[in-house]
């Protein structure tokens, strides 16, 4: 591995104007692929295997052109106080309203809130339904417009009139956050650099590797029926390792040069070596988030497999684009005090301790105080963990400033909460001797459980042999309450199957959301299982080692649980909320802890690669293994810590997104990263070689025959370099 990275690296510095040019050229037709593009973000979710998404695909075939994946919107009008909607004047407000409504372009029909019975029975509130005949990704602007006019008239007329469903859902953006989180990254790297050549490098890299990857993304998503987040996330796992790994081999080529070879030799040796950590480090990421399919959710197989396509751009471009970079700059990737700076003065220098060094002696030398301390701190940061609510986002999760959430809030009032999620029970009698009363029997049942506000008569399709009724629980959409009565709603439906012959399933966006937590809470454990099983594998091979590989996934599940405790205290307990934007507190999305688990653990195992490969080529050189673990941060902490501070930049930067899923995802990964890097990977991981000494690197020798080399440490550089192994620059002196 080695020896051909370190080919690879000569090549593109030897041809670094063609290489150049190539990736300039990708770029290039990457961009004019998504500018020609006119296609646009699925808005669907599928869910194969679960009742709800069965029920949604029957709902399709019996009952054609219904459009059940069609936007929608809900009016809702409200009296001005002291009056009722049912009034002269407010009705006829009302219903120039609905008939402004009917007349959009991709309208396919706005229901009369009185002949829909659609009146709170205090007579101030009332709602009309808005289907439209697309989704809402392919509502034109003119058609939003005309929707938000159509209530602007109600307004104008003294009523209040405010607007719900998804008809308002606009592509998700990130803010000016996500600016200031690269401004961040890039004065995190000058700091380290001191230079601005070699600060700028990382970051013109990764946005190259980003753009190829967004611009790719943009033309495929109406082949591929990406969805509107997939690009935000490949763009924020793209960006933060596209800097990182660009940021481990311009250091490892510096620090080339420090020890006297030659331009070309350094970056030879820069990509085989640091080159390798990144190969290794980029697939443990890989491996992540392309075991997200394992889910059998196709929005999130979609996601991983587009941050995948973001990272392996990441590598390639680190790989080759940096080397060539790295030989057009010349002399100047240096700090101008140090190109003049004289060997004898360089080796005073490294004999002065860094804060690494440091830091890496104190834990040697109280390593349980350390461990204990850091485990500790991470288990309390984990506590609020027992108290995850999981569920899918909807009108009441958004702010109180936004006109879907007033609505949500009006319809509560007025109907009840349960009103804004009813329940979808579609009665299969295909195989029935006698439709109705199949239809009949299941109003009854539903209708004598408990918590159930109301069920409307059966609606049948055309062939007589499907029923469509509408439930509408007593409670909130989200509340253990309601999935309670969706799990009483499928134990009646055997007994009447039973009876009747007729298949009975439950659907709408609140069993969707039921049954996508459910899949995910038994997909969880599996996905862990091959995550975590293939990546120990890769790890094991990397270091030659059973107990470094076990220490690192103990810890990364150490990170997870304590930074989806962190999620839990700020977006659903509401602790910081205010510092962090975050206006409306409840259940964390049900995909939050697998997407956490699978983002977590690749950039986890970044830092472990990085920091203990540099232990690892210390160790096989010939040190102790505290001498190795002192070598391993005096040579590699200083990087880390930077790389960690870009990544921790770069994810919080999304915290500014409009959209729930990325600010919640944008604060996960950044304080995961943060636990993980200073944590984990600073405390715990010296602590524990500390205790183990030689035993860390321990292999069976039958397991050590049987493994790959890889030579992650390099070690056969020393025959494939053209220069000898450099004298210390006191000794040339």
């Amino acid at each position: 591995m080695a020896t051909f990275l370190y080919r690879i690296g000569r090549f593109a510095f030897r041809r670094r104007g063609l290489v150049a040019l190539l990736w300039v050229v990708v770029l290039a037709v990457a961009g004019g692929a998504a500018a020609s593009t006119s296609s646009t973000a699925s808005s669907s979710i599928s869910i194969p295997g679960t009742e709800a998404q069965k029920a949604f695909e029957l709902l399709e075939e019996r009952f054609p052109g219904s459009s059940p994946d069609g936007a929608s919107a809900r009016v809702v009008f409200k009296a001005p106080d002291g009056e009722k909607i049912t009034d002269g004047e407010n009705k006829a407000a009302v219903d120039a309203v609905v008939a402004d409504l009917a007349k959009g372009s991709q309208v396919q029909q706005a229901v009369d809130p009185y002949r829909a019975r659609a009146v709170s029975r205090d007579g101030t509130t009332a709602y009309a339904q808005v289907t439209y005949e697309v989704n809402s990704f392919e509502l034109t602007d003119a058609s939003r417009d005309a929707l938000e006019s159509a209530a602007e008239g109600g307004r104008e007329a003294g009523l209040t009139v405010e607007i719900g469903g998804d008809a308002l859902v606009t592509m998700p953006k990130t803010g000016t956050a996500e600016v200031i989180g690269v401004a961040v990254a890039a004065v995190v790297l000058l700091v380290t650099f001191g230079s601005l050549v070699a600060a700028g490098m990382p970051l013109i890299t990764a946005l190259v590797g980003v753009g190829i990857t967004a611009s790719a993304i943009t033309a495929l998503t109406g082949v591929l029926d990406l969805d509107s987040t997939t690009p935000i996330l490949a763009t924020m796992i793209g960006l933060a390792v596209g800097i990182d790994y660009a940021l481990f081999i311009v250091s490892r080529y510096r620090a080339e040069l420090a020890e006297g070879r030659e331009r070309q030799e350094a970056v030879g040796h820069a990509v085989g070596t640091a080159g390798s950590a990144v190969v290794f480090a980029g697939l443990t990421v890989i491996i992540a988030l392309v075991g997200l399919s394992v889910v059998d959710i196709p929005i999130l197989t979609k996601m991983g497999l587009a941050a995948a396509g973001a990272v392996v751009m990441a590598v390639l471009v680190a790989l080759t684009l940096i080397p060539a970079l790295l030989g057009f700059a010349g002399e100047r990737i240096l700090p101008r005090k140090q190109r003049d700076r004289n060997g004898e003065k360089a080796a005073v220098a490294e004999e002065k301790p860094g804060a690494g060094t440091r830091w890496a002696r104190f834990v040697l030398r109280r390593p349980i105080v350390v461990l204990l301390t850091a485990v500790v701190g991470l288990g309390l940061a984990a506590v609020p963990v027992s108290d995850l609510r999981l569920n899918l986002p909807d009108d009441g999760s958004k702010p109180t400033d936004t006109t879907q959430r007033r609505a949500y809030d009006m319809i509560s009032e007025g109907f009840g909460p349960g009103s804004n999620g009813p329940l979808v029970v579609v009665v299969d009698a295909e195989d029935s001797d006698d439709p109705k009363g199949a239809a009949e029997r299941t109003a009854a049942a539903v209708q004598g459980l408990d918590n159930v506000a109301a069920v409307t008569p059966a609606t049948f399709n055309e062939a007589g042999d499907t029923a469509m009724l509408t439930v509408v629980p007593k409670s909130a959409p989200s509340s253990a309450e309601t999935e309670g009565l969706v799990r009483a709603i499928r134990g009646e439906a055997r007994g009447i199957a039973a009876e009747t012959d007729a298949d009975v399933l439950v659907t709408g966006q609140t069993a969707m959301g039921i049954d996508v937590s459910q899949k995910l809470d038994d997909a969880l454990a599996p996905y862990l299982a091959l995550v975590v099983g293939l990546a120990f594998l890769l790890l094991m091979v990397v270091f030659r080692s059973v107990l470094v590989p076990l220490k690192a996934a103990l810890g990364f599940l150490l990170s997870v649980l304590a930074a989806l405790g962190s999620v839990v205290a700020v977006f659903q307990w509401g602790w910081l909320a205010d510092v962090f934007g975050v206006e409306q507190t409840g259940p964390i999305m049900s995909i939050m802890p697998i997407l956490m688990v699978g983002l977590v653990f690749g950039l986890a195992m970044d830092y472990e690669v990085f920091l203990v490969t540099r232990m690892r080529e210390a160790h096989v050189h010939g040190e102790t293994p505290h001498q190795a673990v002192e070598t391993g941060f005096k040579l590699g902490a200083r990087v880390v810590t930077a790389a960690a501070l870009i990544m921790v930049s770069v994810f919080a930067g999304f915290i500014g997104s409009s959209e729930s899923m990325i600010k919640m995802i944008g604060f996960g990964l950044a304080v995961a990263v943060l636990f993980d890097a200073f944590v984990v990977r600073m405390a715990i991981v010296p602590a524990v070689l500390a205790l183990l000494g030689t035993s860390a690197w321990w292999l069976p020798r039958w397991l050590d025959k049987a493994l790959p080399n890889v030579d992650v440490e390099g070690e056969s550089l020393r025959r494939e370099s053209a220069d000898p192994a450099p004298e210390p620059a006191a000794s040339r002196a």
